[in-house]
Parts: C-alpha cells; sequence; structure tokens
C-alpha cells in the first residue's frame, strides 16, 4: 500500500514528537531512583490516569475486539470479563487506596511491607520479581509479533535486512525500529516522558476513533448490517447457550464459536464471574496499572487516578471498534466468507482502514494505532526495570550506591528487558500461545495467594511463596494433563491448587512478626479476618477503628461494573442505530453516575 505524503508527514511528526520529549524531560527525570520511576509522586491523577487509559489500548487488543464483535455481536461486550475487565472498577473503589497507603515503589517492595524480612518474605519478594518479569518479557516478545505484521502492511518502506547471519524480514524491522523508538524515549525520560507522551497519544487515538465511528455511521446503512447477520447478534442478554447459528452466512465462523468453547455461554459466564471476582480481588499484576498506583500522590488521588481509567477508556475505543465491526459486517462479509476454514479475524482491522479512511485521517489513525502500541510497550518498558534496579540491584547488590548509578543500571535495565523479549519475538514459535498462558494459566496461580495477603492476618510470607509455585506449577502442568481443557476451565483448578499451596504453606509455619502485621494492618485498614491484629492494634492505639465499609464497598463495586458495562455498549448501539436501547443504557449511565458520585466519590477523602 502507497500512503499519500500527508498520512506519512502526521506520522512522522507524532514519532518525532514522542523522542523529543524523552529527550527534554531527562534531567528532570534522572534525579534519583524514585522520580524516575515514580516521578517522586508529584504527578496529578488526572494525568495518571488518562495515561494509564492510554497504555490499556493496545493494537492486538483492539483487532481481538473487533473479532469477537464481528463473531458474538452486542453478547461480545461481556467476553472481556475473561481478563476480567472490571478489575479496574474493584482497584477504584477500594484497592487502589490500600496499596498506595504502603508507600513502596513496587510490588515486590509491597511484599516486604506485607510479610516483612524473614525468610518467608524474602522468597515471596524473589518470586515476584520472578513473575513481574516473565510477564513483561512474554508481552515484549507478543508486541514484537503484532506491531511489525500491522505496520508492514501500511508503510510502504522495505526495512528487511540481513546481520548476525540471517535475513531480518520487513515485519522484524519494522518492529525492531518501532520498539527501539519508543526504548530511546522510555530510557531518556522514565516514567514522566511515559505518561506525556501517552497523554498526546491519548488525545490521538481519541479523535482516530471518534473519526472512525462517524465515517461508519455515515457510510453503513442499519438495514444493511441486518443482512449480514444471524438471529441474535445483536442482543444484549443471554441464556444458558449462545444461540447464534452462522451457517446460512458464513460457516467457518460457527467453528471459531465451537473453537472457543462459547456455546454453552452461561456456563462460560458463571466462570467468568467466579474469575473476574477471585483476580480482580488480587489487585493488579507487577506492571504499569500497579506503577500508576504508587506513583500517585495520595491513597485518594489512587481510587480517583483508576476511576478516571475506566471514565475515558471505554467510550471512544467501543466507539471505534463498533464503527470498525460495522464496515467490516457490510462490506467485506462475501472476502471472509471465501477464506472458508481459514478465515483470518484479524484481518478485519488493517483491510477496514485501508479501505475507508481518507487521505489525512488515515495518517491520523495509523499513528494513533502505532500511539497505542507504543504507549503498552512503553509503560511494560518502564515498569519492569524497578523490579531489576530497585528490588534487585540496589536490595542485594550495591544498598549504597548514588542515584547516578542507580538510573545508569535503569537505563541497563531497561535495554536488557527489551532484547531478551525482542529475542523471544524472533525464536519463539508461538508468542500467541506464551501470551495466553501468561494472561490465563499463569495468572490463575497468582490470584489465589494475592487475595489473601489482603483478607486473612495468618496468611504468611511462607504461605505466598508457596501459594504462588504451586500456582506456577500447576499453569505448566494442566495443559499437558488436561490440554481439551480451555483456559476459563482451568482456572478454577489452578485457583484451588495455588489456594492449598497458600493455606497449607501457612498453617505449617510460624505467623509473621506481630508488628509487621500491625503495621500493615493499621497502615493499609483493610477489611477482613484480622481480628488478632486488630486487637493489638487497639490496645496499643484506643482510637483506632476497624475498617467498616464492607457492605457499602461491595454495593459500589457492583454499581461500577453497570456503570462501565454502560459505557461499552452505548457506543455500539450509537453505531448501530439501536436507539431505544441506546437511550435506556444512557439512563442507566446517568443513575449509576450519580450513585457513585454520592457513595463514592464524595467519601474518598474521607476514607484515604
Amino acid at each position: 500500500m502507497v500512503l499519500h505524503w500527508i498520512d506519512l508527514s502526521i506520522i512522522a511528526l507524532y514519532v518525532v514528537g514522542t523522542i523529543l520529549i524523552g529527550f527534554i524531560i531527562s534531567k528532570r527525570a534522572s534525579k534519583n531512583i524514585k522520580s524516575y520511576f515514580l516521578a517522586e509522586n508529584t504527578l496529578n491523577w488526572f494525568y495518571l490516569g488518562v495515561s494509564n487509559a492510554s497504555g490499556m489500548f493496545d493494537i492486538t487488543g483492539t483487532m481481538w475486539t473487533v473479532s469477537i464483535l464481528f463473531i458474538y455481536g452486542i453478547k461480545s461486550a461481556w467476553i472481556p470479563w475473561l481478563w476480567p475487565v472490571w478489575n479496574q472498577i474493584i482497584v477504584m473503589v477500594f484497592l487502589g487506596a490500600w496499596m498506595r497507603r504502603s508507600g513502596v515503589m513496587t510490588g515486590a517492595e509491597w511484599i516486604n511491607f506485607r510479610f516483612g524480612h524473614a525468610r518467608g518474605a524474602e522468597l515471596s519478594h524473589l518470586i515476584v520479581v520472578a513473575f513481574a518479569l516473565i510477564t513483561v518479557i512474554g508481552f515484549i516478545a507478543y508486541g514484537f509479533e503484532g506491531v511489525g505484521k500491522f505496520a508492514a502492511i501500511f508503510l510502504p518502506f522495505d526495512l528487511s535486512f540481513h546481520a548476525l547471519g540471517r535475513t531480518f524480514s520487513n515485519d522484524e524491522g519494522y518492529a525492531l525500529a518501532i520498539m527501539a523508538i519508543t526504548t530511546v524515549y522510555v530510557i531518556k525520560g522514565g516514567i514522566y516522558s511515559v505518561v506525556l507522551t501517552e497523554l498526546m497519544q491519548f488525545v490521538l487515538m481519541t479523535i482516530a476513533c471518534l473519526t472512525v465511528g462517524v465515517i461508519a455511521m455515515m457510510k453503513v446503512n442499519p438495514a444493511l448490517i441486518d443482512q449480514h447477520i444471524p438471529a441474535g447478534w445483536k442482543d444484549f442478554w443471554f441464556g444458558w447457550n449462545l444461540n447464534l447459528d452462522w451457517s446460512a452466512i458464513m460457516p467457518a465462523v460457527n467453528e471459531r464459536i465451537a473453537a472457543d468453547g462459547f456455546h454453552a455461554f452461561g456456563w462460560v459466564m458463571t466462570l467468568m464471574i467466579f474469575k473476574g471476582v477471585w483476580a480482580s480481588m488480587a489487585g493488579p499484576v507487577p506492571s504499569y496499572d500497579m506503577q500508576r498506583i504508587l506513583a500517585t500522590k495520595s491513597p485518594a488521588e489512587a481510587s480517583k487516578m483508576s476511576g478516571l481509567t475506566v471514565a475515558v477508556l471505554m467510550a471512544p475505543r467501543y466507539f471505534a471498534i463498533a464503527g470498525l465491526t460495522a464496515l467490516a459486517l457490510v462490506y467485506f462479509s462475501k472476502d471472509m466468507a471465501a477464506m472458508g476454514k481459514n478465515i483470518d479475524f484479524e484481518l478485519l482491522l488493517p483491510q477496514t482502514i485501508k479501505n475507508f479512511l481518507p487521505v489525512g485521517w488515515l495518517g491520523l489513525m495509523l499513528a494513533g494505532l502505532i500511539a497505542a502500541f507504543m504507549s503498552t510497550y512503553a509503560a511494560f518498558v518502564n515498569a519492569a526495570p524497578a523490579y531489576l534496579v530497585n528490588d534487585l540491584y540496589k536490595k542485594y547488590i550495591n544498598p549504597n550506591g548514588t542515584s547516578k548509578q542507580y538510573i545508569n543500571m535503569s537505563y541497563l535495565a531497561s535495554i536488557s528487558i527489551v532484547i531478551v523479549g525482542i529475542a523471544f519475538g524472533f525464536f519463539v514459535d508461538s508468542i500467541d500461545g506464551i501470551t495466553k498462558w501468561i494472561v490465563a494459566s499463569l495468572y490463575g496461580g497468582y490470584t489465589a495467594p494475592n487475595v489473601l495477603k489482603w483478607l486473612w492476618w495468618r496468611f504468611n510470607g511462607y504461605g505466598y511463596f508457596w501459594g504462588m509455585l504451586a500456582g506456577l506449577v500447576a499453569s505448566l502442568v494442566l495443559p499437558k494433563l488436561a490440554p481439551e481443557l480451555s483456559s476459563i476451565n482451568s482456572f478454577p483448578i489452578i485457583f484451588s491448587v495455588a489456594l492449598a499451596g497458600s493455606v497449607i504453606g501457612s498453617l505449617f509455619t510460624n505467623p509473621d512478626d506481630p508488628e509487621v502485621l500491625k503495621n500493615f494492618y493499621k497502615k493499609t485498614r483493610p477489611w477482613g479476618f484480622w481480628k488478632p491484629i486488630h486487637d493489638m492494634v487497639v490496645a496499643d492505639d484506643p482510637s483506632f477503628q476497624a475498617n467498616g465499609n464492607f457492605k457499602r464497598d461491595a454495593f459500589n463495586v457492583i454499581i461500577g461494573i453497570t456503570w462501565q458495562m454502560t459505557q461499552v455498549i452505548l457506543p455500539m448501539y450509537m453505531v448501530f442505530a439501536m436507539w431505544r436501547e441506546f437511550f435506556i443504557t444512557l439512563f442507566f449511565l446517568v443513575v449509576t453516575t450519580v450513585i457513585l458520585k454520592l457513595n463514592w466519590w464524595d467519601r474518598i477523602e474521607r476514607d484515604a
């Protein structure tokens, strides 16, 4: 494809702008390690919230969401609960404030805040560092594969080359170029450059999303959509069975539904809710989302930041997703059907963009999607070195180093992680398989011990270590023993194994130091099973009061999930001209917003 010079100029201006930001603010970022990774807790919650949303808006996720909307229709709004998409709501309502009260820099450092510095705590600390690094390397490898293929479809230059005894393809050349550019500004500017560039990227992506949605509404007659979808495609609610039959339109889609295992949709939703509750209660995995929480100025701002992430992310993104799907249904259904069993739903996004966006707007959209990748990638690259530098180098190798030494080591750590991630991108056969394993199986092992750390006083460092290790082993072994199990069906088994490891590891070892537990409980103020520690704290400080907000927090989580879902389906109804459903959803959006304003937002400062 040959891009117009206007489109190429827009992309070039964006790339140059991101690099300049990194160099301009590099001096401020390199003052000390806390400045480099957390901006010394000086960034406003609004900027961090938009930055966090930008980091969650990636090319791969957008392509996947377009494909599931094409296949499953409006009911696809439920499918992201697999991850679960509403973990941000629990972080918003109470977990973000709990985490921020620690005042630490990384998730691994938080482990010492919770368990102390005994042997069990040290083992837990190391396994969290390992988990964080494995996760980041896996996503860098996956991103390497995805962004190169996407860029090579549109950009006109041949970036293939020969080096190190092998020929690097055009896809690999683009991936290396984009990752190199992103790595430069991340390394130079730390979290300052990540947040500032993500603000610029978010504006760019939002404009691009609105443009796509409007073009779709102008070009697609809703009656035409009805000719290309099966009965039930526009239904939001579901029964025990999916009841969606593509046989008369595109038979290969039925094979995809069967492969996904979603025919018994009611059972899948039951498992998704089970997973969603526990995975969300575990809190953010040790990556960029947790880093944004720890970078806020206060616990109250951590809550506000997480709420803003939901408020600004969903509607613009799904407006574009619905627009792309509408265009694909009407104009590319025949092409998709002609692929037969080899149907490739990942082509929907690039084909739609290539054929329907005019000059200028195409460059804007491409810059926005490249920005989406760079935003997610930059967030991972900035978050991961904190674990190597703060939790390994500073703690075990050079505890009395200078700020300059730590910053230089951060540069080296960032480059090293990128190189390892790219190496996996070159040499591992199935990056998609690795990513699914990380997100589904590995996170299943992460969940149980990370829920218990908030709720149970008797849960100790050994319990955390054995729980994480048991979950990790289960996530490796179960796919071999039962390859027919889908990731969602394997979750309860891996969760149970990790839970057993956590409980047994705790009960067969001594409790943690009471002083460590009292400090954690008094500072964090969680609800849960903390009575023995609560009694100790009250004995020292009779004015201390336990957290009695469980019922209110649970109510706000349910309202918050509803609030989030309205933001997902509202733009779908708008693009597909389903105006009755649109206004009903708008009513619920307003009602849930008012409830959250009165029962959550107005109480944040008091509860913080």
